[in-house]
């Protein structure tokens, strides 16, 4: 089945004609999506005005841009971290091998 995206109106619209009374089964047929999906707007968006609903759907998605940052600050951070842990301290003269050539010449 297709998915549909449905704007704040129809939302409304549709939660409006359910608490008139009509079935989900009948609006569920009419508009072309589950009865799941009504019932679902109506735990979510039950009581609400289409502002109200513009206004949500604006706060997740930037909650959703939110949370994409901070995982991507974070992601940065653990391999700065990794980086930092590493020992890139030089070997002292002392602690270098001269007795062995890294070329053989022959």
């Amino acid at each position: 089945m297709k998915r549909k995206s449905f704007t704040e109106e129809q939302i409304i619209g549709v939660l409006r004609e359910a608490e008139a009374g009509a079935k989900a089964a009948d609006l569920a047929r009419r508009h072309g999506m589950s009865e799941a999906t009504i019932y679902n707007w109506k735990a979510k968006y039950g009581g609400l005005e289409v502002s109200d609903v513009k206004r949500l759907r604006a706060l997740e998605d930037e909650n959703a841009k939110l949370k994409r940052l901070l995982a991507e600050a974070m992601l940065d951070n653990a391999g700065l971290k990794d980086l930092l842990a590493k020992n890139w301290r030089r070997p002292l003269p002392s602690e270098r091998r001269s007795h062995v050539s890294r070329h053989s010449w022959g």
